[in-house]
């Protein structure tokens, strides 16, 4: 379960980067202090989940859909959902008792529309899970790159891609789930 103390609040979080390293890693940060504003707290494991989701797009969005001179767009949308079953698999007409819940959307747009997103079994040449980063170096005679959607899959309750519909390129996307206690106020 994606569960965690806070409530988070509706909203909307959206900026434009330069589809360099460096901007990825700039969106990664500022989208982990969005979260947290929104009352997903540093150190959760919903704000580490979604903190990796945003990861693996911007640096998917900037080693295979760069174009130069372009940016890439991220974008977050929390929005309320249903919460999924109690753990003993039970569900009221109103979603399970006593608890809340919100679906966190990332989203990153690229500039590429040819090199699109491949859903699918993980092939036998990607490198392990636990594989350090790296640009296609060998790693005890494995790649070390080539697993960012298949971390996404594994991690986020769904995901997927859309093409621009103002320009060329494409917008990969993730959602995830954060429940937590009815009970809890909501953060002013």
């Amino acid at each position: 379960m994606n569960s965690t103390e806070l409530p988070v609040r509706v909203g909307r979080f959206a900026r434009q980067y330069s589809s360099t390293p460096q901007g990825a890693r700039l969106a990664r940060h500022a989208c982990a202090e969005q979260l947290d504003a929104w009352g997903i707290p540093y150190g959760s494991d919903a704000h580490d989940v979604l903190r990796l989701v945003v990861a693996e797009l911007c640096a998917n969005a900037v080693q295979h859909g760069h174009v130069p001179g372009r940016d890439i767009r991220v974008r977050l949308t929390v929005e309320a959902a249903e919460p999924p079953p109690s753990p003993e698999g039970l569900r009221t007409a109103a979603g399970a008792p006593g608890r809340t819940a919100v679906t966190v959307r990332v989203e990153v747009t690229d500039s590429r529309a040819e090199r699109l997103p491949v859903r699918g079994p993980v092939p036998a040449d990607a490198p392990p899970a636990d594989a350090p980063p790296g640009g296609g170096e060998q790693f005890g005679g494995e790649r070390v790159d080539g697993r960012g959607l298949y971390i996404v899959e594994a991690v986020a309750d769904r995901w997927g891609w859309d093409p621009r519909t103002d320009g060329p390129g494409k917008t990969v996307w993730a959602e995830y789930t954060v429940t937590y206690p009815a009970t809890t106020e909501p953060i002013a």
